[in-house]
């Protein structure tokens, strides 16, 4: 490919270094889930975009192998109870410990760790995505990080200068680049390194710190012991661990969030200690809830993946995280009508683009095996919300009726516009219904929407600039500004603080509905 498409998947896939890998070897991407809580939106979001630019990578390197990894962190140890997992009594009976060694919450699987990576392959696989899960505890034992454990030993202190400068004054004394995990009690955390022995890999350890507060306050067992340093009886800390799978991985991309890029920085350097090259990786902004607040996995706050499904469709949401991930967005209920509409439009251009292409979500999609269908119609998403605001949502023949005679080319987008007004009309049951606050209209209103009838049944045509233009001149004759008549139509007759354009509505439920509304609100 001589010339690199300008979407950002392509720009990330351009700079990805094949420093030290071989010919024929496949090129590594990695993403990480910390299976301290259950798969969740960001998840999707971190594993979908990395595919596009794999994806991006093979258009540009056609016959260049490559393999996604999915790296479990259950070696890691829980700190807290999570607010969204069952049992927490017995959860907080086994803080401290990895997690692959706590028993599941849930019930019914060996450990706690191996029910969320249960729950991970079954929600990644769901939507067709292609990766290799790689689990921390499996890695360890196995002696897949031997090679670099022994590196870390040999440079113990090196790894220390990196890190020391970045931490409190009464934290450096004590700090290791290696966990040992304690023989009498299981915890990690708890444990202090008081040596290490590179020539037989060896690590000893005292445990007797202490982390956490209140309920959740880990103490150590006291114990004092002598442990290898291989084949996973010690793991290495969050900077070192993610330097030590780059190294052993050869890893060549990675993207991470916001609040990794001091961690990402210090990982970076910690990686070349051991002797290998840090992978590229694009740093993406953290999702935020209506409140502006960062969305919390360990509360199970926010909206979901299926949440998002049960009101459009999936690949709408992939739609709406594909601009720009640097980009700090919402995630919230109400982004979800234009998403959908947005991604509609997509489809419509699409087939024109030609080598522009690579440039629209809808050829990552398809990259992706979402396979994106044509579509040729003008129904979308916030039409169907205002036709339903208009005629109400019981019944979905009469619905269709509507749309019929508002888009010629209905039937033959059937398979894009009937599960559209079925999630349509779960959106308006579930949010937009509920929030309804009809008014009377004043004195000054009523006349104005007496003139606005009248003009609506003289009307012989059924344009909808005409429609709209009636409003402008309902206003005009009345003296009045027309943004308060249309402010007006919204709160009297929908019930809603903002609406749809006037021409389009009264285009969609009929001149003849329209009028029923208004004379209804002038009872």
């Amino acid at each position: 490919m001589s010339n690199v498409p300008s979407s950002w998947p392509f720009q990330e896939a351009g700079n990805i270094s094949l420093k030290n890998v071989a010919d024929g070897a496949p090129v590594i991407f990695e993403t990480g889930f910390g299976p301290s809580g259950r798969p969740h939106i960001g998840t999707f979001a971190e594993v979908a975009r990395t595919i596009m630019v794999q994806n991006a990578f093979h258009e540009m390197n056609p016959g260049r192998s490559t393999r996604l990894y999915v790296f479990c962190d259950d070696m890691d140890g829980l700190r807290k109870v999570p607010g969204n997992v069952p049992n927490p009594e017995l959860v907080r009976e086994n803080l401290g410990k990895p997690l692959s060694r706590i028993p599941d919450p849930f019930g019914g699987d060996e450990s706690y760790s191996a029910h969320m990576e249960r729950e991970l392959v079954a929600f990644l696989e769901r939507f067709g995505f292609k990766f290799e899960l790689k689990s921390s505890a499996v890695e360890y034992a196995g002696g897949a990080f031997n090679d670099a454990m022994r590196r870390v030993l040999a440079n113990y202190e090196k790894i220390r200068a990196v890190i020391l400068p970045t931490l409190q004054e009464e934290n450096r004394e004590t700090w290791s680049p290696i966990i040992p995990i304690c023989e009498k009690c299981g915890k990690l955390y708890t444990t202090i390194v008081t040596g290490v022995d590179p020539e037989r890999a060896l690590v000893r350890y005292e445990d007797t710190g202490v982390f956490g507060e209140g309920r959740n306050r880990v103490e150590g067992c006291g114990h004092q012991g002598e442990v290898s340093a291989l084949d996973g009886h010690v793991k290495v800390g969050w900077k070192a661990d993610w330097a030590l799978r780059w190294f052993t991985y050869n890893v060549r991309y990675e993207m991470y969030g916001k609040d990794l890029i001091d961690s990402a920085r210090l990982s970076g350097k910690i990686c070349r200690v051991l002797g290998g090259d840090p992978p590229t990786g694009m740093v993406y902004e953290l999702f935020l809830d209506e409140q502006g607040k960062k969305i919390s996995k360990s509360v199970g706050e926010g909206l979901t993946v299926d949440s998002w499904m049960t009101y459009a469709p999936i690949e709408s949401l992939l739609y709406y995280l594909f601009p720009n991930p640097k980009k700090q967005r919402r995630l919230f209920f109400d982004v979800i009508p234009k998403s959908v509409d947005d991604y509609l439009n997509e489809l419509r251009k699409f087939p024109g683009l030609a080598a522009a292409q690579y440039d629209s979500v809808v050829w990552h999609l398809h990259q992706i095996g979402r396979e994106a269908p044509a579509y040729t119609g003008r129904v979308n998403f916030s039409l169907a919300l205002n036709l339903i605001s208009g005629i109400g949502a019981g019944d979905r023949a009469l619905l269709h009726d509507y749309l019929t005679r508002y888009d010629s080319e209905i039937a033959a987008n059937e398979h894009v516009t009937s599960k559209l007004v079925d999630r349509a009309v779960r959106y308006f049951q579930d949010f937009i219904e509920p929030n309804k606050k009809y008014r009377k209209p004043t004195d000054e209103e009523r006349a104005m929407f007496q003139a606005l009838l009248l003009r609506l049944e003289s009307c012989q045509g059924d344009s909808e600039d005409d429609y709209q233009a009636m409003v402008f001149d309902t206003a005009k004759q009345a003296g009045q500004d027309p943004k308060s008549l249309f402010q007006a139509i919204y709160q009297v007759l929908l019930g809603q603080d903002r609406g749809p354009r006037f021409g389009t509505f009264v285009k969609l439920v009929g001149k003849d509905r329209a009028g029923e509304m208004i004379k209804k609100a002038l009872e």
